[in-house]
């Protein structure tokens, strides 16, 4: 029996990083101009030069492919964050955030309400994006539990993701500025480690 794999299919089955870039740039692009409801597969492919069952071989959803897009757009990772006091973690957690306030909220925003009502979207978005974080967050507090900085059921602990990530999206909304680094670090010093009982680190990072 004559195979039918041919060269073209075996060069499709595997997708170089530089090709996967311009698969999410193609689905950045189409969020930030249509938004999620008016964002298809079809126009996926088209921006990106390639055919719809390639997207769908890789991906298997829309909501998993913009899950990963989301992703690959992120700049820098709170799980790396180990300064050694939860100040300074706060600190650089508001720094890494600042780096994308600005890509992140205007995408945020391009979700619109789909991030609400499609499940499916809700998952891949908490997996890819939302779990990592809150992890990294809890990794921050244990260690802090563990030098003794922190009592294990502080009230306000609970509250640290909600009130830094919900910052970066509420900030344009109210004065129509993205949160910026510096923003994001009197915040927490203002703000998070007073509900915290800590001081701002002595010396921080510039």
């Amino acid at each position: 029996m004559t195979s039918t794999v041919t060269p073209a299919t075996a060069r499709r089955s595997k997708i170089t990083p530089e090709r996967e870039q311009e698969f999410y740039d193609a689905v950045l692009d189409q969020l930030r101009e249509h938004g999620y409801e008016a964002l298809t597969m079809e126009g996926i492919a088209a921006r990106a030069s390639c055919g719809k069952s390639t997207l769908y071989r890789q991906w298997k959803t829309k909501p998993l492919l913009v899950a990963a897009a989301l992703r690959a757009n992120r700049r820098g990772t709170l799980a790396a964050v180990d300064t050694g006091t939860l100040a300074g973690d706060l600190h650089e957690a508001a720094r890494i955030a600042a780096c994308t306030s600005g890509r992140d909220t205007r995408l945020t925003q391009a979700l619109g309400h789909a991030v609400l009502s499609d499940e499916e979207l809700q998952a891949a978005l908490r997996e890819a994006l939302v779990d990592p974080e809150l992890a990294a967050f809890d990794a921050m507090v244990a260690r802090a539990v563990a030098r003794g900085e922190l009592a294990a059921d502080h009230p306000a602990v609970e509250f640290l993701p909600a009130q830094l990530m919900g910052v970066l999206r509420i900030r344009p909304v109210l004065e129509g500025r993205y949160a910026d680094a510096d923003y994001l670090v009197r915040f927490v010093d203002a703000a998070l480690l007073p509900a915290l009982g800590l001081a701002p680190p002595a010396d921080p990072a510039p």
